[in-house]
């Protein structure tokens, strides 16, 4: 049996200040599982083992303190998040075996709080996709029924922890990145309000929306884990500077007299049954808890989808313009001229779905379109964040669906990008208002398949959140369900 078995960060953190166990010897059980169990899953991109068990013997030389941290304690990190000496590529061709020359602020951030990096996890090429399906290096399975999508973009990382793999991850969220692929694997998957979370060494696909955030098996580790990423960072123009607050310390569980609202607009046409069932007794949970749980309209959300795929387009075109195979990143071999040296290594380089991006960004960018279609997105993006400030001015938090459906399967939605992007109907408008927001575990479907509830609060009011997820996580064992692989 693994040492994490049916664990938590936080015991395992006090079984080894007992020294019940050592680092080193729960390093070397985790691989022992993955080798085990990534051949059917396939989350993992790239294994960090040499340095991991290095990262391993010098927490348990060190030694543990009362203060509870993540040292000693295994993570994956999507490969997005640059890791200095160990292979980064966003799951692109165009960065096949780039190896970066420094650390992202998170990563330097768990190496200091003495976190282990245990590799680099699968996602959707440049984070662009909702069913890890893009990546150039392999699918992805969701644990729970290797037939269908563990979601995206950071399927690998909620997939890990689904499947016992790891015990936590870090992911990314443009626009759902987190959220969903937490709802699809039976997990907990936190997005931060924008600026919470430094996107230093972040490879960019969307500046305005992205946000680096934990995907873990219960909401305690979850907040240990946002606490230990959080906080300012010069190197991060969007950085705010604001304290980080104690987030996994004083979850009691205690919700009596929150305000919770429940967006009708969240519950409409193209929103599985079973999936509005599963918040609907959430809701009526909340209510027993002692909670007032009343509805509440958001009515530009859903106007949310178009606007968010032209500003993400837009960015993703002007960020991606550096990957022209000259400094860095895949270069053709098929060129006699510079414009086909550009063309080539971007044609080659870069997959049908970050091609089709590019492609939307660059026109909605354009002389003569530039207004109506950017600007107004930006606008559109406005009268959302107004909404949400509307809502926000009498209650506490909102409960939502985290997706339109349960785990789709593999291939299903590859000829259909429509239909895939409409998936992330419900998360992208907290991305496009900047604020944070949690998808916790809340039941299965009548095929056993996970599904997740949304709560979104006001910005940095992520101690809010967490408090309502905890106390909805011990009402109920949803968190305690495993696959079985």
């Amino acid at each position: 049996m693994s040492l994490f078995e049916n664990k938590t960060l936080v015991e395992l953190h006090d079984g080894l200040r007992a020294k019940e166990f050592t680092s080193e010897e729960l390093v070397k059980d985790t691989f022992k599982t993955i080798n085990a169990i990534d051949g059917k899953v396939e989350a993992f991109l790239t294994l960090n083992e040499e340095e991991a068990l290095q990262q391993a013997k010098a927490a348990d030389e060190k030694g543990y303190s009362e203060i509870v941290s993540l040292q000693g304690l295994p993570i994956g990190i999507k490969d997005n998040i640059v890791t200095k000496d160990l292979t980064t590529t966003a799951a692109s061709r165009m960065l096949e075996g780039f190896n970066p020359i420094y650390d992202a602020t998170v990563m330097e951030k768990l190496k200091a709080e003495g976190a282990v990096n245990i590799g680099k996890l699968n996602m959707d090429e440049f984070a662009m996709g909702g069913s890890t399906e893009t990546s150039y290096y392999k699918k992805t399975k969701n644990p729970w029924d290797l037939t269908k999508v563990p979601g995206g973009s950071s399927g690998g990382s909620a997939a890990a922890v689904a499947s016992g793999e790891l015990l936590a991850s870090l992911g990314s969220d443009t626009g759902g990145s987190i959220r969903q692929p937490a709802s699809f694997t039976g997990v907990v998957g936190m997005k931060p309000t924008y600026g919470r979370v430094s996107r230093y060494g972040l490879i960019a696909f969307a500046s305005s929306l992205d946000q680096i955030g934990p995907f873990t098996r219960n909401v305690k580790d979850n907040a240990l884990v946002l606490e230990a990423i959080s906080g300012y960072d010069t190197h991060d123009s969007t950085s705010v500077n604001k304290p980080v607050p104690a987030y996994h310390q004083g979850l009691t569980g205690d919700i009596k007299g929150m305000k919770i609202g429940l967006p009708k607009e969240y519950f409409g046409e193209g929103v599985d049954e079973e999936v509005q069932k599963a918040v609907l007794k959430a809701a009526e949970q909340y209510r027993q808890m002692g909670a007032i749980v009343e509805e509440v309209s958001l009515p530009h959300s859903k106007f949310g989808i178009p606007a968010y795929y032209i500003i993400a387009s837009s960015e993703a075109s002007s960020n991606l313009q550096r990957f022209d195979g000259i400094r860095y990143g895949h270069r053709t071999e098929n060129a006699e001229t510079l414009e086909e040296l550009f063309v080539n290594s971007r044609s080659e380089g870069f997959g049908m779905e970050v091609k089709r991006r590019i492609m939307l960004g660059t026109f909605s960018l354009s002389s003569g379109y530039y207004d109506a279609y950017f600007k107004k997105a930006g606008q559109v993006r406005t009268l959302i964040k107004q909404d949400f400030a509307k809502v926000f001015a009498d209650y506490d938090l909102i409960l939502a669906p985290v997706t339109t459906s349960t785990a789709f399967g593999l291939g299903e939605k590859n000829d259909d990008p429509i239909s895939m992007y409409m998936s992330d109907l419900l998360t992208v408008p907290v991305n496009l208002a900047g604020l944070p927001g949690i998808s916790v575990p809340a039941g299965f479907s009548s095929e056993g398949l996970p599904i997740g509830i949304q709560l979104i609060g006001n910005y940095f009011q992520e101690q809010t959140i967490y408090q309502a997820a905890y106390a909805f996580e011990q009402a109920n064992n949803y968190h305690l369900q495993r696959p079985t692989l």
